[in-house]
């Protein structure tokens, strides 16, 4: 047995040696000029802490909570994420695997007859024999140039670039649910709204239509009576109309059945004007966005697996050394095969070296530090999206902030002016005309009202979005 310890401390030694060397460029952080905060928007809001991780929460709106719940449970978004990561899983144990022994097991046996007359038997031999081998055979190839290492590094980056995609993915979810959750108590107000100014606006025809009848008011103030009514049911069919679309838009998000699409209902909670009275605007803002955002640690892992996808192709210029083994039993007699005298080993080794490819282990090595330039630009691009997805939702948020003010101011000015406005026609002071301007700029204000609150509350979830709300980083990914 000699030879078989003999085999087993060469493997051994080979496996310590191997990776000692791994040629290639180490991965560094890209240095990047970033702004040391983020700036926090002044606000009338009010201002409180926030769990990033569960920013929704902060609404106090069960309904959204359930419906984000079902949406993290079912969207298929997600589960299509999640085979992804399962996929990246298998390669990287697959890529780790190359680098130990491989090691099979054989059992063969084989009967063979021999030409009597090609002159290659004994006197009195039987043409008929029989061979019996159990034996295991392990190879090895000694990774001194870090090519398996390389290999492993890569495929484990790629896994993790999976995973922080995937918070993307629920961080993203989760936005677009309690945005459109809001678009959709947003359409209600202005169905409702819509549906009280139309009963409004037929009441006034029917009354034109008496007076007319009666003699006591014109033609004019008739048709445009009857004007006002058909432009307010168009706005009404209108509001309806996105109501639906939104509903439809939300259950695929929830990810339901078909036929739960085709026929959506949705739960209702808190109203437009509730969720934005329980709007919170964050204290203050996290400025690690390059280890926060999702989006950004995806695009960081691929440059990581692009910088070692450069080591395994430069490994290529160097040998190969390969070790094989085999140790086993071989008889022609079956009874006699465990036996001391049937014992067979060998011990093989390889070593290649390119010598010419024609440029192609160049064009390898050209192709992989390419593809590295295409990460980095992706990865700045990613960074500066972040930034300025902040930037963004913390300026729409102060408009929009600005927006909703001025607007109540307006509706309310509004109602005053159709309030003259109808006493002065009843006095008759002024003509039907003057009270149908008024009526309909206090519908678009109104309907204008509920839309800022709507982009209010749109704005303030984007903030959150922006600095990586909506996902916990998992462990495979804390300590990048």
């Amino acid at each position: 047995m000699s030879g078989t310890k003999f085999i087993l401390t060469t493997l051994v030694a080979s496996m310590v040696l191997a990776g000692c060397t791994s040629v290639g460029p180490n991965y560094q952080r890209p240095a990047l000029e970033t702004p040391a905060s983020l700036g926090v928007v002044a606000t009338k809001n009010q201002q409180a802490a926030v769990d990033y991780a569960a920013w929704w929460k902060s609404f106090q709106d069960p309904v959204l909570d359930s419906l984000l719940d079902e949406a993290s449970k079912n969207n298929q978004d997600l589960a299509l994420a999640a085979a992804r990561i399962e996929e990246a899983r298998a390669v990287a144990v697959g890529a780790n695997s190359n680098r130990y022994p491989s090691v099979d097991g054989n059992l063969g046996a084989t009967r063979t007859r021999t030409s009597e007359n090609a002159g290659k038997l004994g006197a009195g031999a039987s043409p008929y024999s029989k061979d019996f081998q159990l034996s295991l055979t392990a190879s090895y190839e000694v990774d001194f140039w870090g090519k398996l290492a390389r290999a492993d590094e890569a495929a484990r980056a790629r896994l993790l670039a999976q995973e922080a995609s995937r918070g993307l993915i629920q961080s993203s979810l989760y936005a677009n649910v309690a945005q459109s959750y809001f678009a959709m108590r947003a359409a209600d107000a202005q169905l409702a709204l819509a549906e009280s100014t139309l009963k409004t606006r037929q009441e006034n025809l029917r009354l034109q239509q008496r007076r007319f009848t009666a003699g006591a008011t014109s033609e004019l103030d008739l048709h445009v009576a009857e004007s006002e009514a058909a432009a307010t049911e168009i706005s009404y069919t209108q509001a309806k109309q996105a109501l639906s679309n939104i509903e439809s838009t939300l259950a695929v998000l929830l990810g339901r059945s078909a036929s739960a699409i085709a026929q959506p209902v949705i739960a209702r909670g808190n109203e437009i004007g509730s969720l934005h009275q329980q709007l919170i605007m964050p204290a203050d803002l996290p400025s690690d966005l390059l280890n926060r955002r999702p989006d950004i640690l995806s695009a960081e892992q691929a440059l990581v697996a692009a910088n070692a996808d450069i080591g395994q192709a430069k490994a290529q210029y160097f040998p190969s050394v390969k070790l094989t083994t085999t140790a086993g039993y071989e008889s022609r007699v079956f009874q006699d095969l465990i036996n001391p005298a049937s014992l067979l080993w060998s011990l093989g080794s390889s070593l290649a070296q390119p010598i010419f490819r024609a440029g192609a282990i160049g064009a390898v090595v050209q192709g992989a530090e390419a593809r590295k330039n295409q990460a980095l630009a992706q990865y700045v691009q990613a960074v500066q999206g972040a930034f300025r997805d902040v930037h963004d939702a913390l300026n729409n948020t102060a408009a929009n902030e600005q927006v909703n003010v001025a607007s109540e101011r307006r509706v309310t000015a509004l109602k005053d002016s159709l309030r003259l406005a109808d006493l002065r026609y009843k006095n008759g002071y002024s003509s039907y005309l003057e009270v149908l301007n008024a009526q309909r700029d206090l519908f678009q204000a109104q309907a204008s009202l509920i839309d800022s609150k709507r982009a209010q509350l749109s704005s303030v979830v984007s903030i959150y979005k922006a600095v990586g709300g909506g996902w916990s980083k998992p462990e495979i990914l804390a300590g990048k």
